[in-house]
């Protein structure tokens, strides 16, 4: 199974992206693992909630042409359902089982995902009820990955 993360907005700091890329090669001994950056729209200070909206919409087509028929599709939601380690590797082990070929995991800008986005996707998943940049988020949700993949791999995890 590929495991993709379709994020908006680059990761522009230093720190973060070591991180991330340490966590891309730990994860590429249980399988593909592949990263898309869509580019953050400006937000105009003082946006108004129709021009917010208007943005996430813009960026939701643009994450929405990466997803393919088929995908299995989470987004990173503060909303979202949150999910211990074990019940992450065992959602993701279920989903290897019954062949799934694509798991896409969304994370969305400063101003979260539109409903565009959030629409076409079959579940949502938070990491906590706190709020963090993109960057951040990613490189947590790709320990967590990792952290699955020991797990169902057997092998030896933190607690």
């Amino acid at each position: 199974m590929t495991v993709a993360l379709v994020s908006v907005g680059k990761m522009k700091e230093k720190a973060f992206r070591q991180m991330a890329d340490e966590y891309l090669k730990r994860l590429s001994r249980f399988g593909k693992y592949e990263e898309i950056e869509i580019q953050d729209l400006p937000e105009p200070e003082g946006a108004s909630l129709a021009e917010e909206e208007r943005i996430k919409t813009r960026e939701g087509e643009e994450i929405l042409r990466k997803l393919r028929t088929g995908d299995r599709v989470i987004a990173l939601t503060i909303q979202g359902k949150q999910k211990s380690s074990p019940e992450l590797a065992m959602e993701m082990q279920e989903m290897k089982n019954r062949g799934c070929s694509r798991l896409v995991f969304l994370i969305g800008g400063s101003l979260g995902l539109g409903q565009n986005v959030i629409s076409r996707t079959d579940g949502q998943m938070s990491m906590s009820r706190m709020t963090f940049p993109h960057q951040l988020a990613k490189v947590m949700l790709l320990e967590q990955l990792y952290r699955a993949e020991k797990i169902n791999a057997g092998e030896r995890y933190h607690k």
